[in-house]
């Protein structure tokens, strides 16, 4: 008889187990991300990594989603497609999340746009082209996907928009042959006649090349007003520095939105003085007027990420903020129902954030356009500025 009641405590003990598990998993949300934290693209991830975990620990100190704690998962992919699927994979089918962010790169966000529309999960991008939301054979946004970097043809159109202002129409272009080189290149080349360039030269280069001065020196020969570098990583520094060993500073410099890191301007070493480039408001928070709907994110964000990580703020953190900040929103609105979240997001209005307002639709699963997202800066003095 005594055995039998331990038999029958034991098992009312193990009936408790079970049930106190998915319960204390209730007072969960769980998000998951994919950031290439180290590797190639570790000047994205790492920023985005910082980021997420900085604004997921402001939530839970300020009480949670609607009293719940969120948990946030997060993957370093190392900047590797087969890691990143892995990755995303195991989120889904393993983590059981809400949603996820990421990845940092373009091609690695293009990659696994085909898990998120199979599994049916809200996949909020970090990357640029707009490839990844937009399927090229319709036309039509992927159902599940959505991004918050400003796509490439917006900074294309910032860049040429400059370009008119400043009465250059005879450029070069120069691109890196990464999915994020490749998607700008295209938008260079599409968009060119609508602003009146004319395009005398263009070149390209490996992600893991370490000299562009044989491509510059073509470039040199044709004397173009102006020059249009569009890479990501180290590669775009070696070609300021190149750019500048060559004698060519009396040629007006663009760099895209990927320069987006005062890093740049430091491995530079002088040669990113007087480059344009188009970023979001996070960059220069304090140059903006007071009225503007970015400017408490912006000056909030840079003042809490440079208090704790004790270092500058780049763009690319700035897509970390976003694409977490609206998922949460989401979470708050209808919870951990992803046919839901995704439903709120494409529907979502107004969200002021560090690449822009954005305003979804079914149309649009990037939210921006290019005139309110961008500000055109320059390097001045070794420091972001706003350009004339």
């Amino acid at each position: 008889m005594r055995m039998k009641k331990l038999l029958i405590v034991a098992t009312c003990f193990l009936f408790i187990g079970i049930v106190v598990g998915p319960a204390l998993a209730a007072d969960t949300y769980k998000v998951g991300a994919v950031f290439s934290v180290t590797g190639r693209a570790s000047f994205l991830g790492d920023p985005e990594k910082k980021t997420a975990l900085m604004v997921a620990d402001e939530i839970n100190k300020a009480g949670g989603i609607n009293g719940k704690k969120l948990e946030l998962i997060i993957y370093d992919d190392e900047g590797d497609a087969t890691k990143s699927t892995l990755a995303v994979k195991k989120l889904i089918n393993q983590d059981k999340v809400c949603a996820i962010l990421g990845p940092s790169l373009s091609g690695l966000s293009i990659a696994v746009v085909p898990i998120a529309q199979q599994s049916e999960i809200p996949l909020v991008s970090a990357a640029a082209s707009y490839k990844i939301v937009t399927d090229e054979k319709t036309g039509k946004q992927y159902k599940w996907v959505f991004k918050v970097p400003q796509s490439d043809s917006m900074a294309a159109e910032a860049i040429y928009s400059h370009m008119k202002k400043e009465g250059i129409t005879k450029i070069a272009i120069i691109t890196g042959t990464t999915g994020f080189g490749k998607s700008g290149r295209s938008e260079l080349l599409r968009l060119a006649p609508q602003y009146g360039i004319t395009i005398l030269a263009d070149e390209s280069y490996g992600p893991r090349d370490t000299d562009m001065t044989a491509q510059l020196t073509k470039i040199k020969g044709v004397a173009p007003q102006a020059i249009v570098n569009w890479s990501i990583g180290p590669t775009q520094v070696t070609v300021l520095r190149n750019y500048r060993d060559l004698g060519m500073t009396n040629i007006v410099f663009y760099q895209s939105h990927g320069f987006g890191s005062k890093k740049n301007i430091e491995l530079a070493a002088g040669a990113a003085e007087g480059v344009y480039t188009p970023l979001g408001a996070c960059a220069t928070p304090d140059a903006l007027p007071a009225n503007h709907p970015q400017k408490k994110v912006a000056v909030e964000y840079n003042k809490n990420y440079t208090g704790k990580y004790n270092e500058p703020v780049s763009t690319f953190g700035g897509h970390a903020w976003d694409a977490l900040n609206l998922v949460v929103d989401a979470l708050k609105a209808v919870g951990c129902d992803r046919a839901k979240i995704r439903d709120y997001l494409e529907n979502k209005k107004g969200f002021a954030g560090q690449h822009g307002v954005f305003n979804f639709s079914a149309n649009d699963h990037n939210g921006l356009v290019w005139q309110d997202a961008f500000n055109m800066i320059v390097v001045k003095n070794g420091d972001w500025a706003m350009a004339d």
